[in-house]
């Protein structure tokens, strides 16, 4: 029989009350308050809490607290992704993020869904995972909505609402988010 936290994980409607989910999500408050109020001159205890909050990559990741997320442990970073100020994501599902990604003030990467159907909305939710590639600047304020895939080399315009995948190596924006342009190698 799976777990509540194995039917997150999977997209599969869960009970976020569960014991198990209630405990990890405090886990990565506390761990986010920490971190949060954690001097910059102290980078040993910054690293060490970013090592313990995410799933991969808290070794390398450049943080500006404050930073927010549900679970932490959900969330897969490559090589030196930065966050600004006041991020957040929210992982009930996957967040993979590629190698020297950007993210700019404010920025939130969205993993739940909610039923529309407001009874199963009272005791359940479910997710999609978020992909985002390597080389992708985010830019302030953005909103990353559940289940989108952003491409590398990609630039998302600050404010931008991203509701569908966006491909590699193009600058997109607005609300809903479309593709603006392609990025030429030489800008």
């Amino acid at each position: 029989m799976p777990t509540a936290r194995d039917r997150m994980l999977s997209g599969q409607p869960y009970d976020a009350l569960d014991p198990e989910l209630v405990a990890a999500r405090s886990r990565a408050r506390e761990l986010c308050q920490q971190l949060n109020a954690a001097p910059d001159s102290d980078e040993l205890l910054r690293r060490e809490l970013c090592r313990q909050i995410f799933g991969k990559g808290g070794d390398t990741v450049w943080m500006q607290p404050p930073f927010f997320c549900d679970y932490g442990s959900n969330i897969e970073l490559g090589e030196r992704v930065f966050f600004n100020f006041n991020c957040i994501v929210l992982d009930v599902c996957k967040v993979r993020i590629g190698d020297f990604t950007l993210f700019g003030p404010g920025a939130q990467v969205l993993t739940p869904v909610h039923p529309f159907n407001a009874a199963e909305r009272r005791k359940e939710e479910y997710g999609k995972p978020v992909d985002i590639g390597s080389d992708v600047w985010i830019g302030a304020g953005a909103l990353i909505l559940p289940g989108v895939r952003i491409g590398a080399r990609s630039v998302i315009g600050a404010g931008s609402v991203v509701t569908r995948d966006i491909p590699e190596g193009v600058f997109a924006a607005g609300n809903p988010c479309r593709v603006i342009r392609e990025i030429s190698d030489d800008e």
